[in-house]
């Protein structure tokens, strides 16, 4: 609604094209075109939409990078620890505090049916679903980390460098020394 408005677009125009089926409403405050493709991931391409800032993360992210058979429950965020933890009606969040270096480290950006879309790698999202063991389930864990290891592009190495800025080296070592 905002990008439409600043293109002189009136929020009462908005409501009549709604109202005539033209666009319809994704989520408060996004709409989009009614006769385009259904959205690939409507609610990953929401949540980047109302909150920039936010970065999709753990069963989340496992998921968007096909490394778990879970079927997320709630769109998984990480956001600063200093920031406001978004909030929306739907899809349902579960937002997480990341530190300062934890939160920067390992973003990649996807595009999603034409919105750029914040997502952690594969190793950043293994890492930290390693320090959120305890929130998410180690059998969910345990399964990313064996369909992970299976994949030709699997960079073990890399795996332990993101293990280390989320402090789990200790944890995720004697798991690595076993599938290696």
């Amino acid at each position: 609604m905002s990008v439409a408005i600043k293109q002189g677009i009136t929020r009462y125009m908005l409501y009549s094209l709604n109202d005539r089926g033209v666009i319809e409403r994704v989520s408060r405050g996004v709409y989009r075109l009614a006769d385009l493709p259904p959205i690939g991931d409507p609610d990953l391409a929401t949540v980047s939409l109302r909150f920039p800032n936010a970065v999709i993360c753990l069963v989340s992210a496992l998921a968007y990078h096909d490394i778990t058979t879970q079927i997320p429950r709630a769109v998984f965020v990480a956001v600063p620890r200093n920031s406001r933890v978004p909030a929306l009606e739907h899809p349902p969040l579960l937002a997480h505090r990341y530190s300062n270096e934890s939160y920067k480290s390992g973003i990649e950006e996807h595009s999603i049916d034409g919105v750029p879309v914040k997502i952690y790698c594969p190793e950043k999202t293994l890492a930290d679903c390693f320090k959120f063991r305890n929130k998410i389930g180690m059998d969910v864990v345990l399964e990313a980390l064996r369909l992970y290891k299976k994949r030709k592009n699997a960079n073990l190495a890399k795996l332990s460098e993101y293990a280390r800025i989320c402090r789990v080296g200790n944890v995720i070592r004697p798991y690595l020394e076993v599938i290696a």
